[in-house]
């Protein structure tokens, strides 16, 4: 290791010129040799007047490492100054972390985030992380939230100064839709909806009829006010929903929210476009806590109806003025204007669905004989309906699109309705007998899109195609091979996902979320008992690896009602996912209740493994909420059954949850022997993760029993086996572990530097159940450093997560308290109002606080 590199917290500063191709070119080689040699000089002169050390350089760029926040931040800011305003342009990121420093240098994300960092700014520009902008003093511009590449969670920017360059090179901060085709006409309403927002209103919604252009006009809206919102602007397809109560689940998934959808968009300046709320109006009240709960959040909504609640403001789309209407069908049919296209706007009312399937007709047709044939069609509708107009004409021009249609066409058109946000070619051709031909037919006339290799409808569309498959007789058997194939999906994937093939399974699924949900919610509908608990208990792993654990219970639980006479072994294994979903809410008792009924279940089929997985997901929820007699009993009668059997993967499984109830006891020895007995058989038997999972634990057992020496060499071990696997969840908490062992010998500057490093990558990924004793050790360090604002927040944060996690105080935080308790006493006795604080913080916002701040923080 190289002895100058600054080691615990460090910033680094990462530099490159702007346009370096560019100005070679105009310079010439001697020219831009010289001014290159003069920036270099610039740049090293400034970093090493602030104590920064030059750990690599490569071509024009530099990496250097300060000891300093504010030092890094006067180097960068005195080379800018330095270097303006010539010819040669440089852009500077810094980030702190607390990096590891390896015999090659500093390894870890930290120094992967601080490249990311300095890659979005301009020639000129001071870009800092929100964990550098933290810790210096100056003139600092947020710049917002925003998305960085390989990065999961949108991050805070801010600028040196306050001078204008042009938006950072980051992902966008939104996922809107790019629409297909170019935005006609409605720069007068378009302005009048963004003038509202911008006047203050924080919940605009957009009314009228399928096909009026809602959804189109508000996402042009959205789009134009993503630069207004510096946590972004994201849209939320409702269209495939029908229950009210996962419209708040589906924000959150598109969020990434995990610790309550309110405290995760807290103070946050944020704009979601819900779309197609119609048919899930119920949801309204839960929207309205949710403004009332946020006060910096926006809602701009479409709707065929209002949500009725307080501070809505209703804009009502209006048709397409008639020289817009006009425009739009001439675009899209590529013909000129004429008074036969005039009057057939008219005649559909400006609408602008209904102008363009009309207009998807030209190739065929030309606008006089659209305009002969859809006028009888319109003129026989309309008349003697109470209905609203507009629809009543949106509806013929639908009508007498699919009525142009060949037998075969309208055959498919009607079978794709029963697919819940689109369908890829393969789910066409098995569930609709579709064929390509014939899909690329519908797309060309406008009845059917084609985007991201899916093909899907317009609501409105398909509403009226759902209804023509009522009308064939086909609804019931459509609804059959639908619900076959994604059971057949879910039944394929589940167990390459429990065996981490996540890379390619989870990209497949994401997509079909509304299409199992419809699946699920029609045979809990018809009461197909045994069907909805199989697809169910076999899209488990795709919800606990998508964290979403409350729409897991919610599914298995209903499932779960209606199979009541599902066969035992189907039963059983949506009774096991049941649990575990319970158990990730905290629901303890539940979870233990649940998953007893399991047990009952497995012996009855003489399952084994069945058995010894419930009862360590019994032993485990015992032990977490302090229950150690029946934790132990529920693990031992788990080992003793696998030895009756003579099954040694369950036999392997069995002794690895049973060691943690003796380690709980403080009989270390014998946890020792059940953990070593579970590595070697784990090893035999090729059980890869659970042999490195022993050694891990092996390591921590020796922690606690206070043979450093030992714990060191089983936590390289295990880790070397950790990531052979490329398992990163484990790793951290590895590292955590290391962090304990530190904190026992009272090592507090190393175990500080591993439980923020530790607690950076893993937050996001350890089983949440273990994130409250990060919070724990990092109150503790700052106890013993007599930071006492920060250790008596830490602290309540901790108080908070034990009791809202049910969690009693285990062997290891009993240590750790122990050792440390008059520091704690100290603290927490001294600053109750930082505990109280402290106390009032979400899971997100504790683990912010604990990363990034010295102090208070709003991330």
């Amino acid at each position: 290791m190289r002895p100058d590199l600054p080691t615990g917290t460090v910033t680094f500063l990462f530099t490159d010129v702007e346009g370096s191709t560019r100005l070679l070119q105009e310079l010439g080689a001697e020219s831009y040799a010289e001014a290159l040699a003069e920036h270099r000089r610039v740049i090293r002169e400034s970093c090493a007047a602030e104590g920064g050390v030059e750990v690599d350089t490569q071509g024009d760029a530099f990496f250097f490492a300060f000891p300093t926040a504010p030092g890094a931040l006067a180097a960068a800011a005195a080379f800018t100054e330095a270097l303006a305003p010539g010819q040669i342009r440089v852009r500077a990121g810094l980030h702190t972390g607390t990096p590891f420093v390896g015999d090659e240098g500093y390894i870890g994300d930290d120094l992967h985030f601080a490249a990311r960092v300095a890659s979005t700014g301009h020639g000129g520009q001071v870009i800092l992380s929100a964990a550098t902008a933290e810790l210096v003093d100056g003139s600092l511009t947020s710049l917002g939230e925003h998305r960085l590449k390989d990065i999961a969670d949108a991050v805070a920017i801010f600028q040196l100064g306050d001078e204008s360059f042009p938006p950072l090179k980051t992902i966008s901060n939104t996922n809107l839709p790019r629409p297909a085709s170019s935005f006609l006409g409605r720069e007068a309403e378009l302005g009048e909806i963004v003038g509202r927002i911008e006047a203050g209103a924080r919940l605009v919604t957009l009314t009228g009829p399928g096909g009026s252009g809602k959804t189109r006009l508000a996402i042009e809206a959205a789009s134009s006010l993503v630069s207004e919102y510096k946590a972004g602007v994201f849209w939320i397809g409702l269209a495939p929903l029908r229950d009210a109560a996962l419209v708040t689940e589906s924000v959150a998934q598109t969020l990434g929210a995990k610790d309550g959808l309110a405290e995760h968009i807290g103070e946050r300046e944020l704009l979601l476009l819900l779309d197609n709320l119609e048919q899930v109006i119920d949801s309204a009240p839960a929207l309205s806590q949710l403004l009332e709960a946020c006060p910096n959040l926006t809602l701009l909504v479409t709707s065929r109806e209002l949500l009725r609640v307080q501070g809505e403001i209703e804009y009502p789309v209006p048709p397409l003025a008639s020289p817009e209407a006009v425009g739009l069908f001439c675009e899209r049919a590529r013909v000129e204007p004429s008074a036969d296209v005039a009057e057939l706007c008219g005649r559909l009312d400006n609408l602008p669905l209904a102008v363009e399937l009309a207009a998807a007709r030209t190739k065929a047709l030309s606008p006089a004989q659209i305009l002969e044939r859809i006028s009888q069609r319109l003129d026989l509708l309309k008349g003697g309906r109470d209905a609203d107009p507009r629809q009543q004409t949106l509806r013929a021009t639908i009508e007498w699109s699919y009525d142009l249609l060949p037998p075969e066409e309208q055959q498919l058109f009607a079978r794709l309705s029963v697919f819940a946000g689109g369908c890829t070619l393969d789910a066409a051709e098995e569930v609709c007998d579709a064929d390509l031909d014939t899909l690329q037919s519908l797309v060309e006339k406008s009845l059917v899109r084609f985007s991201d290799g899916r093909y899907w409808m317009l609501e409105t569309i398909r509403e009226y195609a759902g209804d023509r498959l009522v009308r064939r007789g086909e609804l019931e058997a459509l609804r059959k091979r639908h619900f076959d194939y994604f059971l057949g999906l879910a039944e394929t994937a589940e167990p390459a996902l429990w065996a981490q093939h996540t890379d390619e399974w989870l990209p497949r699924l994401d997509p079909e979320v509304a299409n199992f949900r419809a699946a699920l919610g029609g045979s809990i509908e018809r009461e197909a008992g045994e069907a909805s608990v199989k697809l169910a208990g076999s899209l488990y792993p795709f919800w606990e690896l998508r964290a979403q654990h409350k729409e897991a219970r919610g599914w298995l639980t209903a499932a779960l009602a209606v199979g009541r006479d599902a066969p035992p072994h189907v039963r059983a294994k949506a009774l096991v996912a049941a649990g575990r979903a319970t158990a990730w809410q905290f629901d303890w008792p539940a979870a233990v209740s649940i998953l007893e009924e399991a047990v009952e279940l497995c012996r009855e089929l003489g399952d084994v493994e069945g058995i010894g997985r419930c009862l360590g997901f019994i032993g485990h929820a015992r032990l977490f909420t302090g229950d150690a007699d029946g934790a132990a009993l529920a693990l031992n009668e788990g080992v003793e059954l696998a030895r009756a059997t003579g099954d040694p993967k369950s036999l392997a499984r069995a002794l690895y949850n049973a060691a943690f109830a003796p380690i709980d006891q403080r009989d270390f020895d014998r946890a020792r022997a059940m953990l070593e007995e579970a590595a070697g058989i784990a090893r035999v038997e090729g059980m890869k993760l659970l042999h490195a999972l022993s050694v891990l634990h092996l390591a921590y057992t020796a922690t606690l029993a206070g043979d450093s020496a030992r714990a060191a060499r089983e936590l390289d071990q295990s880790v070397d086996l950790l990531e052979k696997l490329g398992r990163t969840m484990w790793v951290p908490v590895a590292e955590r572990y290391r962090a304990l062992g530190a904190l026992l010998d009272g090592d507090v500057d190393e175990a500080e530097t591993l439980l923020l490093r530790s607690l950076l990558e893993g937050r996001d990924e350890v089983p949440q159940q273990d994130l409250p004793h990060w919070i724990e050790y990092l109150a503790v360090v700052a106890a013993a450093r007599e930071d006492t604002r920060r250790a008596a927040t830490l602290w309540g944060a901790t108080e908070t997560l034990f009791e809202t996690h049910h969690l009693e105080v285990g062997e290891e935080s009993r240590q750790v308290r122990e050792r440390y308790r008059e520091q704690l006493e100290a603290s927490i006795g001294s600053a109750s109002e930082a505990v109280a604080s402290g106390r009032s913080m979400t899971l997100q916002e504790t683990v912010d606080y604990a990363v990034f701040a010295e102090g208070d923080i709003t991330v």
